[in-house]
């Protein structure tokens, strides 16, 4: 691991960009939908596609970003990336057609997810395993403010400029943050830059990280975490305009007090880190999320659900997110020096992954009611506590 620089400031604020290029690809357009459907004369499905192709896009590019990374360091495998990302958003913009949106969104998640990829990396890298946690608290600041302004920003820009100007300021934020790591990312020296980069080289790296039991615990506790937050963010909708009758207004307002929880938990996850470790405050929190989980249950079979009793419990089990997903991510890529990007990327694409799978079986169990939502999200968080409690080889505190 290379010695961290003195400061730290400037060297987050860039990972944090790099984290933000997927939440403001994807929320910032979400306000386009409707023009998306009018200019291409088409249907909401059709519209809702160039979503899911963005999605499968950054669960599969992230395998092929590690192995690289891991080969010849971060940036030049980043710069690639950012520039495919630029290209593309360039083509989104230039559209004429939803299939070639379709394909130019789907570029644009194979570039956009080095920045995923190589951020998680990079912390890895340069900090020791507690102050890693602690970094990404600090970069869960982004995952929960884009829901929050970037749908906000989207909405301005479409009403102002249209929605191919959106994908305008994605070309301009995707090369200016090409130029930033060019300028100043450290190019973190992996230890198997050596190693000749084939096929065989690249399987027996995924199976490295892949047989490691800490990495299998806490991978496995930090993707059915990310399922609870994919599962909240699918039944969000129904949940508080349907059930509880809120406007899209009052939606937006709910959406963005849990997204200010979740931000709360994240930055108080930093000051606890230093004095409690990681896995100390994963597993109280993951005790309290089954709690909020269960009680969301019981209520979400209330004949008359009331406003505070259903959103209480969706509030802290989204704010506890705070706590579980730096230090499951922490804990899971900790072991790793020389397959770091390896472990990231596979770390992303197994929670991405298992992310859009598990909103598919909810939205397929789908009953008119909250349960299916409910049963799933205390199922996740039930499964990630028996995940990272379970016992492994004594090694470390971290």
């Amino acid at each position: 691991m290379t010695e961290a620089p003195r400061g730290h400031a400037g060297l987050i604020l860039l990972l944090g960009s790099l984290t933000a290029i997927a939440p403001m690809s994807i929320d910032m357009y979400l306000p386009a939908f409707p023009a998306l459907q009018a200019t291409f004369a088409t249907d909401a499905a059709a519209v809702q596609r160039t979503l899911s192709v963005f999605f499968i896009g950054l669960a599969l590019g992230q395998l092929f970003y590690g192995p690289l990374s891991d080969r010849y360091g971060r940036r030049r495998p980043l710069l690639v990336g950012l520039a495919l990302y630029t290209v593309a958003s360039a083509g989104c913009a230039l559209a004429g057609s939803i299939p070639q949106l379709m394909c130019w969104r789907g570029l644009q998640a194979l570039g956009g997810c080095a920045g995923v990829v190589m951020a998680r990396a990079v912390v890895r890298d340069v900090f020791g395993p507690r102050e890693a946690a602690r970094v990404l608290s600090s970069l869960m600041l982004v995952m929960g403010v884009a829901p929050i302004l970037a749908p906000m920003v989207g909405g301005w820009v479409l009403a102002h400029a249209g929605w191919r100007a959106l994908f305008g300021i994605l070309v301009a934020f995707g090369a200016a943050t090409w130029v930033a790591v060019a300028r100043g990312l450290p190019d973190t020296p992996p230890a198997a830059r050596a190693t000749t980069l084939t096929v065989a080289s690249v399987a027996a790296a995924f199976g490295r990280v892949a047989r490691h039991a800490r990495f299998r615990r806490f991978a496995g506790a930090g993707a059915l975490a990310q399922c609870v937050l994919f599962a909240y963010i699918a039944g969000a909708p129904f949940l508080y305009m349907q059930v509880l009758g809120l406007s899209p207004t009052g939606f937006a307002a709910m959406f963005g007090l849990n997204s200010l929880g979740l931000i709360a938990a994240s930055q108080i996850n930093r000051g606890l880190l230093t004095r409690e470790t990681a896995r100390d405050v994963l597993s109280r929190a993951l005790v309290l999320q089954i709690l909020a989980a269960a009680l969301f249950v019981v209520l979400a079979r209330a004949v008359t659900p009331g406003l505070f009793r259903l959103a209480g419990p969706v509030w802290l089990v989204v704010l506890l997110l705070g706590f579980v997903l730096p230090n499951t991510t922490a804990l899971a890529l900790a072991p790793f020096d020389r397959d770091a990007g390896t472990a990231s990327a596979l770390l992303g694409s197994l929670q991405y992954g298992t992310s859009g799978l598990a909103t598919l079986v909810v939205s397929a169990a789908f009953d008119g009611t909250l349960r299916p939502m409910a049963v799933a999200i205390l199922l996740f968080v039930g499964g990630a506590w028996v995940l990272a409690t379970r016992r492994i080889p004594a090694q470390p505190d971290l």
